[in-house]
């Protein structure tokens, strides 16, 4: 949810600086973009695919979340010098840091949990086991490896989620390139860069 706001927010600015630039928003020239699905498939059978999600144990999900974000930080890798991207290499980073220190699932506290869902019944969900369907798993905070790290933010509006400083890192990153898709085209090479800006001063 984090994430399609932010794409949102991204186009609707980038599209609103390319008009009053009098310019088209800028085709990004992505290296190795088809890693980009292959890393989401593991996460959208998971967690958005009932009949699936229902028959798949959890250290197979979290294998599949984990190998999903290696993916995506191959990917930012190859594309490092797009705008925004280390940041998202950062997000993504340390959201895989404290996936992986806490086996495999993204820690969140019993405290966020009531919080989320504050109207579910007790037996909902339990210490140490994974929230649902969700990415997450229920931990005390004592008990949480790099608990800062963890979804510990709770958004309420337009829906309840909870979300990851890692999260934070890439929603940002995700505005920014979307926001310079409607900039004037830059050059890849730093000298013709700063020709080009001698051509227009």
């Amino acid at each position: 949810m984090i994430l399609l706001w932010a794409v949102i927010i991204g186009l609707l600015a980038g599209s609103i600086r390319a008009w009053v630039g009098g310019r088209p928003l800028i085709s990004p020239d992505l290296r190795l973009i088809w890693l980009v699905p292959v890393a989401l498939v593991p996460q959208v059978l998971a967690f958005y695919i009932p009949t699936i999600a229902s028959i798949w144990a959890d250290n197979i999900v979290a294998t599949g979340l984990v190998v999903s974000q290696m993916l995506l930080l191959v990917f930012v890798w190859f594309n490092r010098r797009q705008p925004g991207f280390w940041l998202l290499s950062l997000g993504l980073a340390l959201n895989l840091l404290v996936i992986i220190l806490n086996g495999g699932l993204m820690p969140i506290s019993p405290e966020t949990v009531t919080k989320l869902l504050p109207n579910a019944a007790p037996n909902t969900w339990e210490l140490g086991s994974r929230l649902g369907r969700s990415k997450d798993i229920v931990l005390p905070v004592v008990e949480t490896r790099l608990w800062l790290l963890s979804d510990r933010f709770l958004l309420t509006l337009p829906n309840r989620v909870a979300f990851s400083l890692g999260d934070v890192f890439v929603a940002t990153s995700t505005i920014w390139f979307l926001w310079a898709m409607g900039g004037p085209k830059r050059y890849s090479s730093p000298m013709l860069n700063f020709l080009c800006l001698l051509r227009q001063n």
